[in-house]
């Protein structure tokens, strides 16, 4: 491989996920280490008192066996009362894996990445069509810049497409797809955080469709004008037309909220850093509940929103985090009755994250506040099975490879 150790990938993908290189560093060593002061009390919209910590049960600890992955950063995703995920790092080959897990706790490694070709370091959540799981590989692939992958639930990988080298001066393709695909009608879409025709000196990267055959095609290139800049995020589909963010760009430089047809029609909905109580770099997902998109802004505010946008672009940020209730959300949300539930990657009692429920009109609970010896530095948003949270952190116990939790709200 041209890119550096396992160790190195994972400093890069914080480092380019908004966490400073000292965090970074922190991370790496001791998963946690010495982190920044907790900020004060929530602005705008006031977290309401914490509740006790929820049932939390451990699953899974990553690295405790010989080719197991580590460091998981991607959601889990339920096929048939089996949860899939992926790891950034670890493995036979030490970049990363595709695992299976029961909700019982019974992992299986299915993929080894990184032999002559493969992608390496996956950092984003499977997809399964018609019982084919698809993914993406941050980097790795022929030309080192990242992979479009199926698998099976056998463990039999393909790499579908490889993107252009990140130091082509042809800059038409992506490169390094941080997030994963959605299927429209029998077609995948994604965006690759990097690359693009408007990038010859700078990153701004794309949005593309590719079949399940491997066919791509760049649908928006990124970085023209006041327009979004690196994208970390999947898609969302709302009745045909998909909608996005991205981590830099706009007219206030801190990201934005986009929609694109799947003909390649793009809109910019919002630019964040426009208003003072504006969060700032969203790198989740968002969510449509009832015609209304949610999402969460890792910067902004003390520590972090949880933001709304509808679909002619008015924005509001619905709960500023402060550091007691979390700090940093990185991932996306989930809506499980009415609530929408997350994860901040920092902040909450040990200033190591927290798992969090918070309802359409701002009102915060902390579920549960991760230390030392549960889990620490969640990246990963939660699934929901049968009333049941999961989820993953990044490290775990007196290692730094991570695990995967159930949580009972």
């Amino acid at each position: 491989m041209n890119r550096p150790a396992a160790q190195a990938a994972i400093a890069t993908a914080f480092v380019r996920f908004g966490v400073s290189l000292s965090a970074a560093a922190a991370l790496l060593a001791g998963c946690g280490g010495s982190q920044p002061p907790l900020g004060a009390s929530p602005r705008g919209m006031a977290s309401q008192q914490s509740r006790p910590d929820k049932a939390y049960d451990i699953l899974h600890e990553f690295g405790n066996s010989p080719g197991d992955g580590k460091n998981p950063v991607a959601s889990l995703i339920n096929v048939r009362g089996i949860l899939y995920g992926t790891t950034l790092t670890g493995g036979s080959h030490l970049y990363g894996t595709v695992f299976s897990i029961t909700k019982s706790g019974q992992e299986t490694v299915l993929h080894s990445f990184g032999t002559p070709g493969d992608g390496v370091n996956p950092m984003a959540r499977l997809l399964s069509v018609n019982g084919t799981l698809y993914g993406t590989t941050a980097d790795g692939g022929k030309n080192d810049s990242g992979t479009v992958f199926s698998i099976t639930r056998a463990g039999k990988e393909k790499v579908l497409y490889s993107f252009d080298s990140a130091y082509s001066y042809d800059r038409n393709d992506g490169t390094f797809p941080f997030a994963g695909l959605i299927d429209v009608d029998g077609v995948l879409y994604g965006t690759t955080y990097d690359g693009g025709s408007h990038c010859v000196t700078r990153a701004c990267g794309t949005v593309f469709s590719i079949t399940t055959r491997g066919k791509h095609n760049v649908l928006h290139n990124f970085g023209a004008g006041t327009d979004g800049a690196n994208p970390a995020a999947a898609l969302v589909n709302v009745n045909g037309t998909l909608y996005g963010t991205t981590y830099y760009g706009g007219k206030g430089g801190y990201g934005t909220v986009f929609s694109i047809t799947t003909a390649g029609k793009y809109h910019l909905l919002y630019s964040f850093g426009t208003n003072e109580n504006d969060g700032g770099n969203p790198m989740s997902d968002l969510i449509d509940v009832q015609g209304t998109l949610y999402g969460t802004a890792s910067g902004g505010g003390s520590g972090g929103a949880v933001f709304s946008v509808t679909a002619d672009g008015t924005e509001k940020t619905t709960h500023n985090f402060g550091g007691r209730d979390g700090s940093g959300p990185l991932a996306g949300l989930i809506e499980v009755k009415g609530l929408l539930y997350g994860t901040t990657a920092m902040g909450g009692a040990k200033n190591r994250g927290t798992v969090f429920s918070v309802t359409t009109g701002g009102e915060e609970h902390v579920l549960h506040s991760f230390r030392a010896g549960g889990g620490v530095n969640p990246q990963a948003g939660l699934l929901e099975v049968g009333g049941t949270l999961y989820g993953t952190t990044y490290g775990a116990r007196q290692s730094t490879h991570g695990n995967v939790f159930s949580l009972t709200p």
